[in-house]
């Protein structure tokens, strides 16, 4: 065999092994997805209370930063991950439940969660199919993550209605970009885990709605 059927070989086991992150990524995704909304369900039946939300994330939150990465390269991850989403989904139950109680909370969850579905479909079709190196969006998306952060921490002395607003909009601007980025990496071979790549869109899908919950809650008139 000569250099060229080598490098041919190489290419085509680097394409093969890309396709099969991305599809146990995004078999994972819709996995985890269902369970959280089956959590949330529950969540909502209990009549969990607002408080829920903040302690289901920080568990959540938790179990990301410390456990998840040291299982992620093993079947242990599988479980970490479905209880990551399933906390989360746990969370967003109560969330939910607040907005159902307003005259056009059903509208306003419906709108959300189609709007969440067209950005994540929309982004990740379009580095999919473009092929596109998001990795230059690396630094921004940290800068922006910063900012957030601070403006969060601000908004919880001041409280002011239109940071709070700028805030989730800014959020779900950054977690696009984030999609793009997972999604980019993924591609090129810089994401080979499909447990953390599918912890990462998974993230960057539950802020997305939840904001376009605030967002369209404020519009409304109803938040």
């Amino acid at each position: 065999m000569n250099q060229f059927d080598l490098s041919t070989a190489r290419s085509q086991e680097s394409v093969l092994a890309t396709n099969k992150v991305l599809k146990n990524t995004y078999m994972l995704l819709s996995a985890t997805l269902v369970f959280s909304a089956i959590m949330a369900a529950v969540s909502m039946a209990m009549t969990m209370p607002p408080m829920a939300y903040m302690i289901s994330v920080i568990g959540a939150m938790v179990l990301g930063i410390f456990v998840l990465p040291r299982t992620a390269n093993s079947s242990k991850g599988i479980g970490v991950i479905f209880l990551i989403t399933g906390l989360m989904g746990f969370g967003l139950g109560s969330i939910l439940s607040i907005y159902l109680a307003l005259p056009k909370g059903p509208e306003i969850i419906g709108t959300a969660f189609g709007g969440t579905g067209i950005i994540f479909l929309g982004l990740s079709g379009y580095a999919l199919t473009s092929k596109r190196d998001f990795s230059f969006m690396g630094g921004f998306l940290f800068a922006g993550m910063m900012v957030v952060l601070l403006a969060v921490l601000a908004n919880l002395f001041m409280d002011l209605p239109a940071l709070s607003l700028a805030i989730s909009a800014g959020i779900i601007l950054l977690m696009s970009g984030f999609i793009l980025f997972d999604t980019s990496r993924i591609i090129s071979g810089g994401e080979t885990n499909y447990i953390m790549a599918t912890y990462g869109l998974y993230l960057a899908i539950f802020n997305i709605f939840i904001s376009l919950l605030h967002l369209l809650g404020a519009l409304s008139g109803d938040d």
